[in-house]
């Protein structure tokens, strides 16, 4: 039981700092980068090939060149992101 009970706020404290943590744009992997609002697999698959080909993305905004991405995607998932060497 007390195991049970660790494991839960365990759970529970992961799941709440993750909603608050933002994504790295240059070190996300597919799985962080589909739980972005709007962000699928083809999406998170265009992003990590952007930064394979073009290196470590230098803004937020650099997201706009990526295959799929416009600007209203980029105002849903900006303060969801960020950009750190």
């Amino acid at each position: 039981m007390l195991k049970s009970l660790l494991a839960s706020i365990v759970l529970v404290l992961f799941l709440f700092i993750s909603a608050f943590a933002a994504i790295n744009l240059n070190t996300a992997d597919k799985a962080a980068l589909e739980s972005l609002s709007g962000i699928g697999p083809a999406k998170a698959s265009a992003i990590i090939k952007y930064r394979e080909e073009n290196g470590s993305f230098k803004s937020v905004e650099e997201l706009l060149n990526v295959k799929g991405i416009g600007p209203k995607m980029l105002d849903k998932i900006k303060e969801q992101v960020e950009i750190a060497k």
